[in-house]
């Protein structure tokens, strides 16, 4: 799994934001309503001739997709610090990003995680190269279905 889907799956939950809770808590999923007989059975075959082609069943409706759900990131991060009773300074360090979500923060994940979203600069920790990933997993988080905060993108 890429360091980036580790990120997601830990703020949006394992089957992401239209089908978990914020902290990865399945939400209930309805079950499909019978479809009503419109019809009696029929008890004699329809006959056909050759002149009259025989009926040919209406398509089946197709399902609607569920509107998405949007996850507010920022809610979802504040209660993770909240719950932990964390200080770290995840708004703006990708390093204590990781932190609270318990991924390993090192270099080594870091330049990973700077390969997957395009980082062209030098993959050497840099403050400038750890800037652009906190800035690149929030833009991406949003592009995933989670609502971001403007301030944390730019």
């Amino acid at each position: 799994m890429s360091i980036f889907s580790k990120i997601k799956s830990a703020i949006f939950g394992e089957k992401g934001p239209l089908g978990s809770g914020h902290f990865g808590t399945p939400k209930p999923e309805a079950a499909p309503a019978p479809a009503p007989q419109t019809t009696a059975p029929q008890t004699t075959a329809p006959q056909t001739t050759a002149a009259q082609p025989a009926p040919t069943p209406a398509p089946a409706p197709t399902p609607q997709a569920a509107p998405a759900q949007s996850v507010d990131v920022e809610a979802v991060l504040s209660g993770i610090a909240s719950k932990k009773g964390s200080d770290l300074n995840w708004r703006t360090s990708i390093v204590d990003l990781m932190k609270l979500l318990d991924l390993d923060s090192s270099l080594a994940n870091r330049k990973e995680l700077a390969t997957e979203l395009g980082y062209t600069g030098e993959k050497d920790g840099s403050a400038e190269m750890n800037i652009w990933l906190q800035k690149a997993v929030m833009r991406e988080l949003e592009k995933n279905g989670g609502t971001v905060p403007a301030t944390l993108k730019d």
